[in-house]
């Protein structure tokens, strides 16, 4: 029974002093551990062109970000431009930069979204939203997902009649490798994915 209480009073010795000891700064710091401090910041930082997936072995911090692919939205926008001169696109790769301790980043892209407008008349033609929809998927899967950065992410499909009036529409792009939703179009394959407010 004595050699019990023993062992709790030890134990509660050691953990007091190691309570203690990290009040004080007297632990080791996360740099004293891995040889450089960790930063963290929200500080705008210079990233690279090229999204890449490739991870360092540098501590770093990650902080969610964006990054325009400007040759692959020239493509895609080549493409969709035949179908209508008046479309705009935006493609972008979503991921996190690894933020270094000298400040700088890298991006590691998680996948590639797209962001298609269309202006229109109205904004109740489905059959029409449908069938644009039908043309411009087709086109986006024939591009090879490793010229998307981090993979396949979403088409947003935009139909603005004026800057408050308009209609989105996401559409997983891996979803239309679906069969059955590659033989929809208008109003059809336009309900399949409108999630209506």
């Amino acid at each position: 029974m004595k050699r019990y209480r023993n062992w709790i009073i030890a134990l509660f010795i050691s953990a007091t002093a190691g309570a203690v000891a990290l009040q004080s700064g007297l632990a080791p710091s996360s740099a004293d551990i891995t040889g450089s401090p960790s930063i963290t910041s929200t500080a705008t930082i210079a990233v690279t062109d090229t999204p890449t997936t490739t991870p360092t072995d540098e501590p770093c911090s990650y902080t969610w970000a964006y990054q325009d692919a400007p040759e692959l939205t020239a493509k895609i926008e080549s493409a969709l431009r035949e179908l209508n001169p008046e479309v705009t696109i935006r493609v972008q790769a979503f991921g996190e930069n690894c933020v270094h301790s000298d400040g700088s980043a890298t991006f590691l892209a998680k996948e590639t979204d797209l962001y298609i407008r269309t202006s229109v008349i109205t904004l109740t033609d489905e059959e029409a939203f449908g069938n644009w929809m039908a043309q411009v998927l087709p086109i986006i899967v024939k591009i090879p997902e490793n010229e998307f950065p981090g993979g396949y992410g979403f088409v947003e499909f935009r139909f603005e009649k004026n800057d408050s009036e308009s209609i989105f529409i996401k559409v997983q792009i891996q979803s239309y490798f679906n069969t059955e939703v590659q033989t929809k179009s208008g109003v059809e394959l336009f309900r399949l994915f409108y999630n209506k407010p």
